[in-house]
């Protein structure tokens, strides 16, 4: 019998929102990457576009300002994505995706307390 594997949703992500129609917002992925869901992402200053927070630089994006909640394909051009843009919100720590230089725990805690100061709390959820 094959095993079927179901891709992350919302739900993984996403444990509580206060009220939808106030935490989310409708934001454009900078072209050139494939977006998780989950992706913890930060706001580039000069041109408003949105792509995975890092851990340094000077973009802007070095600070996290999003959690997507939609898996979305921007590889070929910039693409507009689902956010948890403001709190109150609690998100799985477990489901969040970090940039490749997000690589120890002291980048990962200065990420989930970017987070936090937005009203999206990170926490260790089922």
């Amino acid at each position: 019998m094959p095993v079927l594997t179901q891709p992350p949703t919302p739900g993984d992500v996403l444990k509580f929102e206060l009220n939808p129609n106030f935490n989310r917002e409708t934001v454009t992925l900078l072209a050139g990457a494939t977006y998780p869901v989950g992706a913890v992402l930060g706001r580039i200053t000069a041109s408003g576009l949105y792509k995975l927070a890092t851990s340094g630089g000077s973009d802007g994006a070095q600070t996290a300002a999003a959690v997507l909640l939609d898996a979305v394909d921007a590889s070929a051009a910039d693409t507009p994505g689902l956010v948890i843009l403001r709190g109150p919100a609690i998100v799985s720590k477990a489901a969040l995706v970090l940039d490749p230089t997000v690589d120890d725990a002291a980048k990962t805690a200065t990420k989930h307390g970017q987070l936090a100061a937005l009203g999206i709390v990170p926490r260790d959820t089922a």
